[in-house]
């Protein structure tokens, strides 16, 4: 399902212009980093597509962006289905008439010991932070490839370069995209198109609440908590998220492929 934002009255707002006349799909764009991300792509001059699992994120999301600008769309769908996530490149393309950038955002976390974990949930995270980058990645590299290359930034998280305790599906699947994006930034190199991660660290997003609430813990508590596990003292923001994915999407990495970036205060520097 396509939900189309056209407000009467629109007044541009960009800054340096970094992706003007690009167009951007985002996975996982109803809220945390995705959200924060496609607001700052706008403010860029871009074109951007949002999908999400939840309709409900994504249209409350959609919302908010078109106040920013009316060159933005909301796509309702699961990345681990494969349907969907053809769905969601073709949809981008149908509106904007073409794909330059692809953040791949979408990921989900359990955090359970092996012996917790049940085969269905495995699956689950496997599907959604691995599989979900595969499909809609398949089906955007041909897409970008016709606008004469582009980039893809997928998120990894700090988990991709360190390991943790009690999260080890999560772990094993940030690894993952850690060395897909490495092949990836090796196969398309010839296409111009450039493969990315970033690892972040603890940003403060709907899933830190998540894994405050799975611990019984106060959110602001945990936080602080966390928080000091970072050299820096604290969480990372959305904003402070968005910014180093904006970076990788535009030129200003153009020299840049298969590259892991670390931006988590620290904590991989320990």
């Amino acid at each position: 399902m396509l939900i189309s934002a056209n407000p009467r009255t629109y007044r541009e707002k960009v800054h340096n212009m970094r992706l003007k006349n690009k167009v951007a799909l985002i996975t996982g764009g109803g809220s945390g980093i995705g959200l924060a991300t496609a607001r700052l792509f706008l403010k860029e001059g871009a074109k951007v597509a949002i999908s999400d699992i939840s309709e409900k994120n994504g249209k409350r999301a959609l919302s908010e962006l078109k106040k920013l600008s009316p060159h933005a769309i909301f796509i309702h769908g699961d990345v681990s289905k494969e349907e969907d996530a053809k769905r969601m490149v073709k949809e981008t393309v149908s509106k904007f008439g073409k794909l330059d950038i692809l953040v791949n955002n979408a990921g989900i976390l359990i955090e359970k010991t092996l012996e917790e974990l049940t085969v269905e949930e495995w699956d689950r995270i496997m599907a959604i932070n691995v599989r979900g980058i595969f499909l809609v990645s398949k089906y955007a590299i041909p897409e970008i490839r016709k606008s004469g290359g582009g980039a893809i930034v997928n998120n990894a998280s700090c988990n991709a370069l360190v390991g943790d305790y009690g999260d080890p599906a999560y772990c094993a699947s940030k690894g993952a995209v850690g060395l897909l994006t490495k092949a990836m930034g090796l196969d398309y190199a010839k296409d111009n198109i450039r493969v990315n991660a970033v690892c972040f660290g603890e940003i403060c997003t709907p899933m830190t609440k998540q894994e405050a609430k799975t611990r019984g813990m106060p959110f602001k508590e945990y936080c602080r908590k966390v928080g000091e596990l970072h050299p820096m003292g604290r969480l990372g923001t959305p904003e402070e998220a968005a910014r180093a994915i904006l970076f990788l999407a535009s030129d200003e990495a153009s020299f840049m492929t298969g590259a892991l970036v670390p931006v988590d205060g620290g904590l991989t520097a320990i």
